[in-house]
Protein backbone atom coordinates (compact mmCIF):
# COMPACT_ATOMS: atom_id res chain seq x y z
CA UNK A 1 0.00 0.00 0.00
CA UNK A 2 1.19 3.21 -0.55
CA UNK A 3 -0.12 7.18 -1.00
CA UNK A 4 0.84 9.52 -3.74
CA UNK A 5 -0.65 12.80 -4.01
CA UNK A 6 -1.68 14.79 -7.72
CA UNK A 7 -1.85 18.40 -8.79
CA UNK A 8 -4.61 18.34 -11.74
CA UNK A 9 -3.89 21.87 -13.58
CA UNK A 10 -6.62 22.95 -16.38
CA UNK A 11 -10.59 23.31 -16.24
CA UNK A 12 -10.51 21.47 -13.44
CA UNK A 13 -13.08 23.42 -11.18
CA UNK A 14 -16.81 23.38 -11.69
CA UNK A 15 -16.89 20.46 -14.11
CA UNK A 16 -17.08 17.79 -11.26
CA UNK A 17 -13.91 16.95 -11.59
CA UNK A 18 -13.93 16.00 -6.97
CA UNK A 19 -17.07 14.37 -8.06
CA UNK A 20 -16.25 11.80 -10.74
CA UNK A 21 -12.53 11.20 -9.20
CA UNK A 22 -14.31 10.30 -6.20
CA UNK A 23 -16.36 7.82 -8.07
CA UNK A 24 -13.22 6.49 -10.06
CA UNK A 25 -11.14 5.99 -6.74
CA UNK A 26 -13.95 4.49 -5.18
CA UNK A 27 -14.56 2.11 -7.82
CA UNK A 28 -10.95 1.12 -7.60
CA UNK A 29 -11.12 0.80 -3.84
CA UNK A 30 -8.67 3.68 -3.44
CA UNK A 31 -9.08 6.08 -0.01
CA UNK A 32 -7.97 9.61 0.54
CA UNK A 33 -9.65 12.94 -0.72
CA UNK A 34 -10.15 15.30 -3.69
CA UNK A 35 -9.78 19.09 -3.08
CA UNK A 36 -10.43 22.53 -5.14
CA UNK A 37 -7.03 24.44 -4.81
CA UNK A 38 -7.20 28.20 -4.21
CA UNK A 39 -5.39 28.45 -7.71
CA UNK A 40 -8.19 26.48 -9.76
CA UNK A 41 -6.37 23.14 -9.50
CA UNK A 42 -7.71 20.05 -8.21
CA UNK A 43 -5.10 18.44 -4.82
CA UNK A 44 -5.86 14.56 -5.25
CA UNK A 45 -4.52 12.47 -2.65
CA UNK A 46 -5.45 8.61 -2.48
CA UNK A 47 -4.25 5.63 -0.45
CA UNK A 48 -4.21 2.11 -1.79
CA UNK A 49 -2.52 -0.18 -4.06
CA UNK A 50 0.08 0.55 -6.73
CA UNK A 51 -1.96 -0.23 -9.52
CA UNK A 52 -5.23 1.09 -8.95
CA UNK A 53 -3.01 4.43 -7.87
CA UNK A 54 -1.65 3.70 -11.27
CA UNK A 55 -5.28 3.65 -12.88
CA UNK A 56 -6.53 6.35 -11.25
CA UNK A 57 -3.53 8.35 -12.49
CA UNK A 58 -4.20 7.64 -15.82
CA UNK A 59 -8.14 8.15 -15.95
CA UNK A 60 -6.65 12.07 -13.98
CA UNK A 61 -4.97 12.60 -17.14
CA UNK A 62 -8.66 13.28 -19.42
CA UNK A 63 -11.32 13.49 -16.39
CA UNK A 64 -14.61 13.73 -16.73
CA UNK A 65 -16.20 14.39 -20.16
CA UNK A 66 -16.71 18.95 -19.24
CA UNK A 67 -13.02 18.79 -17.64
CA UNK A 68 -9.87 19.75 -19.80
CA UNK A 69 -6.90 18.68 -18.06
CA UNK A 70 -3.73 20.57 -18.56
CA UNK A 71 -1.20 18.73 -16.60
CA UNK A 72 -1.22 16.19 -13.69
CA UNK A 73 1.98 16.22 -11.54
CA UNK A 74 1.99 13.60 -8.95
CA UNK A 75 4.36 14.00 -5.67
CA UNK A 76 4.65 10.68 -3.70
CA UNK A 77 4.42 11.06 -0.04
CA UNK A 78 4.42 9.64 3.17
CA UNK A 79 2.43 6.58 3.64
CA UNK A 80 -0.85 8.08 4.54
CA UNK A 81 -3.84 5.87 5.44
CA UNK A 82 -7.27 6.97 5.01
CA UNK A 83 -10.59 4.61 5.38
CA UNK A 84 -12.61 6.64 3.01
CA UNK A 85 -12.71 9.21 -0.02
CA UNK A 86 -14.04 12.41 0.90
CA UNK A 87 -14.43 16.12 -1.14
CA UNK A 88 -13.51 18.74 0.11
Amino acid sequence: MKSSRFIVTGVVQGVGFRYHTRQQATRLGLYGFAKNLPDKSVEVVVYGEQGDIDKLASWLQQGPVLASVEHVKEVNIGQEIYSSFEIY
